[in-house]
Order: structure tokens, then C-alpha cells, then sequence
């Protein structure tokens, strides 16, 4: 399959997870994909974020499809950071034609007991990073009269979660903007639209936070047959997530010319955790 030969896209979050599987599709289906990543630590997420060498890992997947990649350690906070990332896509490989704005962080507490640092953080990675990617592409492709913005909300933004205000916040934030920009930018021939994914099997849903989460009467909580029933027991479909690779396929679909009358929607992929929400 080559629909996105000659095109290019770039994907914000791509060390590992989601983001590393978006590249790949998207390499397989012809597009030459730029990924970036802040590859460190952030103080108040309890995980191990992305590395430098797991974004060179994913460059080096995607030149083994005979694609051109190219990576950057780049912060999305950083708005300066996230133009120079789009401008050196631009000038190395030519134009931007996909955005997967995918970049997130994961974080929990009650509401009355989240630091504002905390606070701040979730919202500056999970929505000021998609905001300041967005930013940075649409004048590009405008220009250019056409382009594909994805970007990674949440079915925590639709339905609400316990112990996990700011991340919800920061997830329904991106509907509002997605939602938002795909109005301004209707009669260019730029989509914009969101992905809200159930449970994902990346690291940010299998650490022992995330599974302290799920089980807070664990003092150490282990990723077992009887953690894998409490997920499968939240989402309908009776299965404990969804893969990457999941994710990857509703995300080619909106890029491709089959959607390009779709903007401005929000696409749960989340084994009928959609049903519900009767708000």
C-alpha cells in the first residue's frame, strides 16, 4: 500500500508507543515521516519517558521500509522548539503534509491534592504541546492548499476519570481545540480531527502509577492475569486494551484521501466505552 507516497508527515511522541507505531504506519502506507521527542524525564510523571536511543530506534524501523526519516529532540512545550522541528522537516524533506500530534504524559491524584506543578505540566505537555504543533504546521499547509492534522485526546476527556482531573482536562481541551481549528480552516483543504483511544498497551498504561491506578489496594501492584480482568473490566468489549497498531489504522484513515471531507470530529476507537456516555 502506498496512498501517502510523496507525502510526509510528522509525528510528535515518536520514541516508543503510539507514536512509534503511527510512524510505521505511516511509512508503510509511502510517506517519509520526521518524529520527535523530549526524551527525558519530566519530575512529576513517575515513569521513564521516551529515550534518545528509542527515537533513533524508531528512525531506524522506519528507513527499513525504504522511507526517508529524519528525528528531533524536541520539547512540545517549547513552541520555538516545535518550529524549528517543522521548519527543518520542511527544509530536509521538502513539506508537512500529515501532523499526528500525539506527544502525552500521564500523571494521577485527587483534585484537591495535585500540585500546581503537576497541574501545570499535564496541561503544557498534553494540550499547550498539541496547540504549539498545530501552530507551527498550519501555515504550511495552507499554503500548500492542503494537510491532515491528528491529534491523541482520550476517552478520559469524554467520560471523566477519578484521580485524574488534569489529564481529563488536558484530553477535553483537545477536542475543543481540534474542534476549534478544523472550523477555521474548512475552506483550505486542512482536516483537523482527534483520536480518543480506550487503554493502550504502551508504557504509559502498563507502569506501576497507571496500575496503582486500577488498584489502589495493592501497595505494589503487579501487571497479572487479575490487574488484566480490572482493565478488561472497564471497557465493554471484555478485553484489558487495545494495541498501538490500533490506533495506527484509524489515524491512516483520517490522513487519507477517504476522510478528507471529515474534520473536526473526534473518533473513539474504545471497545464500546463510548456507549457509555448518555451526556
Amino acid at each position: 500500500m502506498n496512498e501517502l507516497s510523496g507525502k510526509v508527515a510528522l509525528v510528535t511522541g515518536g520514541a516508543r508507543g503510539q507514536g512509534r507505531a503511527h510512524a510505521i504506519a505511516l511509512a508503510q502506507a509511502g510517506a517519509d515521516v520526521a518524529v520527535c521527542d523530549i526524551a527525558a524525564d519530566i519530575g512529576t510523571v513517575k515513569y521513564a519517558l521516551g529515550t534518545s536511543d528509542e527515537l533513533t530506534e524508531t528512525v531506524a524501523l522506519v528507513e527499513k521500509l525504504d522511507r526517508r526519516a529524519l528525528s528531533f529532540v524536541a520539547d512540545v512545550r517549547d513552541a520555538d522548539a516545535m518550529q524549528r522541528t517543522v521548519d527543518e522537516t520542511i527544509q530536509e524533506l521538502g513539506r508537512i503534509d500529515i501532523l499526528v500530534a500525539n506527544a502525552g504524559i500521564f500523571s494521577r491524584g485527587p483534585v484537591a491534592e495535585l500540585t500546581p506543578q503537576a497541574w501545570r505540566d499535564m496541561i503544557d505537555v498534553n494540550l499547550t504541546g498539541v496547540f504549539n504543533a498545530i501552530r507551527a504546521v498550519v501555515p504550511p499547509m495552507v499554503a500548500q492548499g492542503s494537510g491532515r492534522v491528528v491529534a491523541t485526546a482520550s476517552m478520559a476527556a469524554k467520560l471523566g476519570a477519578p484521580m485524574m482531573s488534569h489529564y481529563s482536562a488536558s484530553k477535553w481541551g483537545i477536542i475543543g481545540l481540534v474542534k476549534s481549528a478544523a472550523l477555521e480552516l474548512a475552506k483550505t483543504g486542512v482536516t483537523v480531527n482527534a483520536i480518543c483511544p480506550t487503554n493502550v498497551r504502551t508504557p504509559m498504561m502498563t507502569n506501576a502509577d497507571m496500575l496503582g491506578l486500577f488498584r489502589p489496594d495493592l501497595a505494589e501492584p503487579e501487571l497479572d492475569q487479575d490487574m488484566l480482568d480490572t482493565f478488561a473490566s472497564t471497557i465493554p468489549a471484555g478485553v484489558p486494551w487495545v494495541e498501538p497498531e490500533d490506533i495506527s489504522r484509524t489515524m491512516l484513515f483520517l490522513v487519507s484521501e477517504a476522510a478528507r471531507y471529515i474534520t473536526g470530529e473526534t473518533i473513539s476507537v474504545a471497545g464500546g466505552q463510548s456507549a457509555l456516555n448518555v451526556g
